[in-house]
């Protein structure tokens, strides 16, 4: 099997020593500090008290790799388009392109019975690149709940408060495909639960749903995650974003097997952590808003659910990035 990270930041290089450890035949595709660094040193990983290193090809072209069996893109949503003709070489006829990105997934509506078959997200891919260079045919979905961080060129650490080694992933069509039954055991063998998933939109959305509405009031308050859950005033604003998003969910057909309440109680037990899009912001990096918020009030406006509370928190901390050079494009 040859298996490619593409955006191989702090989760990406995290897979990359685990598969790297297990046997795969992995490589990484990155950029800057973090590439030069993993070249000359290896990539190393912190876990706890224990370190490994691994010596996984690291390239930022990947026409050096040539057509891989899976590519697993680790980047943030809205910077997947900007490297869809960048990532050709690597599909050949058979190459499998797995999604393990935060949000609603450009090929959400492949293979999804009913009325809205085939329709387009436009607010993680507008024009269609992603659609039409990566093609649905090769989509995997992937659900990713590790956490890490990069805290040195080279050197990723994880967050074992918050992370975990679950990677569930699954068919756009529900099936237990043979690749997807490959890509299952690989993760496996790296030390990761990776089941294959019957119903991996229903996993999206569980995901998601957190970050619906954790995020963008973690950037519009600078408020952590146990902060805004136990705040009352917060709290109920999160409760009622993420109730509209339930609704828009299973409107399309997800299942939500835990209780908002609940969902809103782990978060909190998560403690003072800040959510990536804090932390995008107070770095000055692009936010990931219309994956995590506004595609949900996109869909919203499809299947005919009003979202009220979703579209004024989106409209707030769209405009928030804005005015701090944050909002891609």
């Amino acid at each position: 099997m040859k298996l490619c990270i593409f955006g191989a930041g702090s989760i990406g290089a995290y897979l990359g020593v685990e598969l790297a450890r297990g046997g795969i035949d992995v490589s990484l595709v990155a950029r800057g500090p973090h590439l030069q660094a993993m070249k000359k040193n290896g990539v190393t990983l912190r876990v706890g008290d224990a370190e490994h290193t691994e010596h996984p090809r690291c390239t930022d072209d990947p026409a050096e790799l040539g057509p891989q069996d899976f590519v697993i893109v680790t980047l943030k949503a809205h910077s997947v388009a900007g490297v869809c003709d960048a990532m050709q070489p690597l599909l050949g006829p058979d190459s499998a392109v797995v999604t393990a990105v935060n949000g609603i997934p450009w090929w959400y509506f492949h293979k999804l019975d009913g009325p809205w078959a085939d329709h387009r997200v436009t607010a993680v891919d507008p024009d269609g690149t992603q659609w039409n260079l990566l093609g649905p045919g090769r989509a995997i979905g992937c659900v990713v709940y590790p956490a890490a961080e990069i805290v040195a060129p080279g050197v990723v650490e994880v967050q074992p408060h918050v992370s975990q080694n679950r990677l569930p992933i699954g068919e756009p069509d529900g099936s237990r495909s043979e690749r997807a039954k490959a890509l299952s055991q690989a993760l496996i063998a790296a030390g990761f639960k990776a089941p294959v998933r019957s119903d991996i939109r229903s996993d999206i959305w569980i995901k998601l749903w957190g970050n619906l509405a954790f995020n963008p009031i973690s950037a519009l308050t600078g408020a952590t995650l146990e902060d805004i859950a136990r705040d009352k005033e917060t709290r109920a604003l999160a409760r009622a974003m993420m109730v509209e998003g339930q609704a828009v969910g299973e409107k399309l057909g997800a299942r939500f097997a835990i209780d908002v309440d609940k969902r809103i109680d782990g978060a909190e037990q998560v403690g003072a952590h800040r959510t990536s899009m804090l932390q995008d912001l107070s770095l000055g990096r692009p936010m990931e808003i219309d994956a995590m918020v506004g595609a949900v009030a996109e869909l919203g406006r499809l299947v005919g659910i009003a979202t009220p509370t979703i579209d004024a928190v989106y409209a707030l901390v769209r405009r928030r990035a804005i005015e701090a050079g944050c909002y891609p494009g």
